[in-house]
């Protein structure tokens, strides 16, 4: 019995042994991967085939074109450089005159060239290609020239005298009568300015008999590089007499490196019976050896430089030159007032040799 019940619990505890081992058998072995066909195992054992090429880069077609429109840009910058230096060069160093006679032969080149009907294709290609390419230079001559008259005769308007004659004719009459040119400023007058009574004029001592005596022996005429809008009312109310003839402004002078300068080479009056009466003959005027120098006026109450111009001009009014310029040039770097009293005393004075020696002759 005992035997029985001994074998009955062996056996029960192998099948209890086994279940266990089962279960972790099954549990514990990972799963095996599953079976793979022969057509599986073919596929994998040939390459694959390269995959298709990729589609044309953006970037790289951006930079091909960017290469292609910076070498356009940088193209047109140079062509309008060379051209822009080349009109400049052309500008400063030679005429409108000078460039149209040297271009005459390429702007005529275009109507030069002709072609038989019965030349050949090729040779008529070639007429039209050449004149097309010579057509555009052509056109370009044509076109700065005509813009350079347009713009030098706007800018002379601004900077040549208003006319090539600033004076009517004289009376024949007249022709040998001088003329009598005044400065305005610190010649005839002085004007400043002070912060309680603004702009003061104040005219020069002795200008009205200077004025009223001159005008009797001259043709005279005030030349200012003020705008007429001023010198014309100055001029009413210091000239009363009406003794100055003619009254030339701004508009009348040269506007030459920043400055207005008085060309008297357009007063439409013989060169060699012009005095031009300045404080500033020499530093305004395109013809100084007709320049008289006088003393500027400052606003001295005691100034008596008019005055004493009156003998030395009325002396060359009585016993004109036959050019006043050489007189001048003789009086350079003088006083001509305080040279014309000595002159005139040594002259007085040789006279007066002469007829004593004269007397002593006879006796």
């Amino acid at each position: 019995m005992s035997s029985i019940l001994l074998r009955s619990r062996l056996v029960s505890r192998v099948l209890k042994r086994n279940r266990r081992l089962f279960s972790s058998d099954v549990a514990s072995t990972p799963p095996k991967e599953p079976l793979i066909g022969a057509q599986a195992l073919v596929s994998d054992l040939t390459p694959p085939p390269p995959p298709p090429p990729p589609p044309p880069s953006t970037e790289a077609s951006n930079a091909s074109s960017g290469k292609a429109w910076n070498f356009l840009k940088y193209s047109l910058i140079g062509a309008i450089t060379g051209a822009t230096a080349t009109v400049g060069y052309a500008s400063y160093a030679y005429s409108v005159d000078e460039i149209e006679e040297k271009t005459k032969a390429l702007r005529a080149a275009p109507s030069n060239i002709k072609v038989a009907d019965d030349a050949p294709a090729l040779e008529k290609f070639k007429n039209r290609v050449y004149s097309s390419a010579i057509t555009v230079p052509a056109k370009a001559a044509e076109v700065y020239i005509d813009a350079r008259r347009t713009i030098e005769e706007q800018i002379r308007g601004y900077t040549e005298p208003y006319a090539e004659k600033l004076l009517p004719d004289l009376h024949p009459m007249e022709r040998h009568v001088f003329t009598l040119v005044l400065d305005l400023q610190e010649t005839l007058l002085y004007s400043y300015w002070t912060r309680e009574k603004g702009w003061q004029t104040i005219k020069r001592p002795g200008v009205d008999a200077f004025l009223e005596h001159l005008a009797q022996f001259y043709e005279i005429i005030v030349y200012s590089d003020y705008s007429n809008m001023y010198v014309d009312p100055v001029m009413e109310r210091l000239d009363t007499k009406h003794c100055v003839r003619y009254r030339l402004g701004k508009a009348a002078t040269k506007y030459q490196n920043g400055k207005h300068y008085r060309d008297l080479s357009k007063l439409n009056r013989d060169p060699n019976k012009i005095i031009y009466l300045s404080a500033h003959a020499r530093e305004n005027s395109l013809q100084p050896e007709n320049g008289a120098i006088i003393k500027p006026y400052k606003y001295e109450m005691d100034d008596t430089a008019l005055v004493d111009f009156i003998p030395f001009l009325e002396f060359v009014a009585r016993n004109p030159p036959a050019d006043i310029r050489q007189v001048l040039a003789s009086y350079e770097g003088r006083d001509i007032p305080a040279e014309f009293i000595r002159r005139s005393k040594e002259h007085q004075r040789r006279m007066q040799e002469q007829k004593q020696q004269g007397r002593l002759w006879r006796r």
